[in-house]
């Protein structure tokens, strides 16, 4: 198990200014009371490691008081900004959940930047909004908990779910996804079920990935226009939002050059907590929609989570 240790927990009244250590701080639900941070965003509490103090230090020749770079808390332990959005930080009293690395600098409106001509906190330091509120007090410790990203990924087919070839698509937005998430620090874990073009079947296979918490579910297969594709009309039934600007993209994207890509009957939107894409069955086209998607998801996350990282 991880740990950190709060080694100060500090507050401002006004932003752009350092903030000063206190004996505690209370976490509610707009972040840490009495803080000017504190609000309904997503950067309600500041973080920053004991390790990046050390490490400015040493850049500039000077030393700096815990709450001088304008975090909430101080830590020491692990290096904060190898963490990710969707990690958390919780022990018996309180839980915070990781929602940015790093920010934009404020340049001469920050007084750590007026005073060095540069600051620590853009590059190493972390944002967290609170999941459970409580006190928190210097000498305290917290759990750190990796997230494991979700993933859903369904395969229709009759003749690969009987044998007759293999599946070659599923496997292959799987293994993107997998990609996608290792690149960027994180882990994942996919569910990856191939079966018959049967309605009920691909229902129930998406509705159970939803309710496990799916981040991302991508199908496979069945949106052309023969007598059994029907996966279009299963899922979008089961979608909360329809996002058709993304599909519409594609298909205009790769049928200005081959006028068949036009016949794709693929949607995406979002059922739940779950990004559903509905993608054709053939390996060529899986790899050109999951080129174009990829970049997509992480401003997707973000804005389903409700996190605004302009």
């Amino acid at each position: 198990m991880s740990q950190i240790e709060v080694i100060s927990v500090n507050i401002s009244e006004k932003k752009g200014e350092i903030k000063l250590p206190v004996k505690s701080i209370q976490l509610t639900a707009d972040g840490v009371a009495g803080d000017a941070h504190s609000g309904k965003w997503h950067r309600q509490v500041s973080l920053l490691g004991a390790e990046s103090f050390e490490k400015f230090s040493q850049i500039t020749g000077k030393s700096f008081a815990w709450g001088e770079f304008a975090e909430n808390i101080t830590t020491k332990g692990l290096v904060l900004n190898e963490m990710r959005p969707g990690d958390i930080l919780r022990n018996s009293t309180i839980e915070l959940e990781v929602t940015q690395i790093g920010k934009k600098c404020h340049g001469d409106g920050c007084a750590i930047f007026r005073d060095t001509g540069a600051c620590i906190m853009p590059k190493e330091g972390i944002f967290a909004k609170v999941i459970k509120g409580g006190s928190l007090t210097a000498g305290d410790k917290l759990e750190y908990i990796q997230k494991i990203w979700k993933t859903g990924v369904i395969t229709l087919s009759d003749r690969a779910s009987e044998g007759v070839y293999p599946d070659l698509s599923g496997p292959e937005v799987s293994r993107s996804l997998g990609e996608y998430f290792t690149n960027s620090g994180r882990k994942s874990e996919c569910d990856y079920r191939l079966i018959p073009d049967d309605k009920n079947l691909l229902a129930d296979s998406i509705e159970s990935m939803i309710k496990a918490g799916c981040e991302v579910i991508v199908t496979t297969g069945g949106t052309g226009i023969g007598p059994r594709d029907y996966t279009p009309e299963v899922v979008k039934p089961l979608l909360d939002k329809e996002i058709p600007g993304i599909m519409d993209f594609i298909r205009m994207k790769y049928g200005a050059q081959k006028p068949n890509a036009l016949l794709s009957r693929s949607i995406a939107g979002l059922a739940g907590e779950s990004l559903v894409f509905v993608l054709p069955g053939s390996l060529k086209a899986v790899k050109e929609y999951m080129a174009e998607i990829l970049p997509m998801l992480d401003h997707l996350i973000a804005m389903k989570s409700g996190l605004d990282n302009h």
